[in-house]
């Protein structure tokens, strides 16, 4: 049956959570895992077949548990938007580039942490206008403490230390920062193909038109309004999409019903 995405986004809680530490991005163990599942079985049963036969191939049994539980069950089963797995899976069943599935798999990310999606929107687009491109730990776990305060949250130091080290560790394995000891905010690449797949998955959670073109999660791509119409423009030539805009009236249409269908569009299939 092929895959569609339906709901709306959720409003994110200001809850933060200290998962980041537990390893980061995790992008291999993300594929891997949902190359890996479906919508046959329940959860637990899927889970405890994956740990069973050892698919992540960790050395331990707990080391796997936590990689399912602190970061595929928040990001891809109960992330925002819920069973995102689904979203990733017809890109991975075409064998797609990693470049065209990083954004995709960040964005997920970043809606299911929202302590690195605040992260992003809060300090490094604002910094990635500056001069100073560095992005420091110290820095990182003050902003952190900061952000734990207002929400009246708290973590020992050394906890706080190994988020903000797994929260940068995470956006550089992201294409967002570069650098393994000294990060700093990389150059903005964002491939039209991601652009429209993000855009079909959008606009299926309920932004369309205006909404889909301002939408705040262009920021974590750390792109302007400009550089979306640009993308849109880019889209609309490599007939990705179609895409027309007026003032701020836009009609923005696919040549795809669902994600399987979409999926074959940026695999340059006509459906």
């Amino acid at each position: 049956m092929p895959m569609t995405v339906t709901g709306k986004f959720r409003s994110k809680k200001k809850r933060y959570t200290s998962r980041l530490q537990k390893g980061g991005a995790l992008l291999e163990d993300m594929r891997v895992l949902i190359r890996n599942w479906s919508d046959e079985g329940t959860w637990n049963s899927q889970r405890d077949r994956i740990i069973q036969e050892n698919i992540l191939g960790k050395k331990t049994r707990s080391r796997a548990i936590d990689v399912y539980k602190e970061a595929f069950v928040p990001r891809f089963l109960r992330g925002d938007p819920p069973e995102a797995w689904k979203i990733l899976r017809s890109l991975e069943d075409r064998d797609m580039s990693i470049d065209i599935l990083r954004p995709i798999y960040y964005w997920l990310t970043a809606r299911g942490e929202p302590l690195l999606y605040d992260f992003v929107v809060d300090e490094i687009l604002t910094k990635s206008n500056s001069m100073d491109l560095s992005v420091r730990v110290d820095e990182t776990t003050v902003w952190i403490a900061s952000k734990l305060s207002g929400c009246r949250q708290s973590w020992s130091q050394s906890v706080t230390i190994r988020v903000a080290r797994g929260l940068l560790a995470a956006l550089r394995d992201f294409g967002i920062l570069e650098g393994t000891l000294r990060k700093k905010i990389a150059p903005v690449y964002l491939p039209v193909e991601s652009f429209a797949y993000l855009c079909f998955v959008m606009q299926n959670l309920g932004r369309s038109g205006e909404r889909l073109a301002s939408h705040p999660d262009w920021r974590l791509f750390l792109i302007d309004s400009p550089a979306v119409e640009r993308l849109f423009l880019n889209a609309h030539q490599n007939r990705l999409l179609n895409y027309e805009a007026a003032g701020k009236i836009y009609r923005i249409e696919f040549y795809a019903r669902n994600l399987e269908e979409m999926a074959d569009v940026i695999a340059g299939k006509r459906v």
